[in-house]
């Protein structure tokens, strides 16, 4: 017997109290999220990847529950704005350095990605020197068992480091 799916009825700001706990909990996921794409970006640079992809879990559910928390905050942007306008200041200022914090994360996955690019590359230019002949005469690759054309056979990667 399936379930009907329910939606939760959205927040709607009435009071000071209700808009500065909406706004501690943007703030806290935010400042959460992070300190988690930080520690990411230290192990990635150090060249730890496991310990760096480790923290996927946690990182999607506090990225989803920021989002939410957003999306919330939108919502009620005007009775945010009337209960508590320090709050959406510190908001601001908050995702001004959250934005800042996610560049920097981007671009360590970026330089990280850049890097594995290229040792495969170079690896597979590698294997392909390795399948040319020495000899006398003409420089000609041996002939593949893949097929004419070939030039390499194929490259097979370990997800397990």
């Amino acid at each position: 017997m399936e379930r009907p799916v329910q939606r939760a009825e959205p927040l709607r700001i009435a009071d000071r109290v209700t808009a500065e706990a909406l706004v501690g909990g943007v703030l806290a996921n935010m400042a959460a999220l992070e300190s988690v794409l930080a520690e990411e970006a230290t192990h990635v640079r150090a060249g730890r990847l496991r310990e760096g992809l480790a923290a996927a879990e946690p990182k999607t559910a506090l990225a989803a529950a920021y989002m939410q928390g957003l999306e919330v905050a939108k919502a009620n942007a005007v009775a945010l704005k009337r209960f508590h306008p320090e709050g959406v200041e510190a908001l601001r200022a908050a995702h001004r350095r959250f934005a800042t914090a996610v560049e920097a994360n981007q671009s360590v996955l970026a330089s990280a990605k850049t890097v594995s690019e290229g040792l495969i590359k170079s690896l597979a230019e590698e294997i392909g020197r390795a399948q040319m002949p020495t000899g006398y005469g003409r420089q000609a690759p041996a002939p593949s068992p893949y097929g004419r054309g070939v030039r390499s056979g194929p490259l097979v990667l370990s997800r397990n480091l």
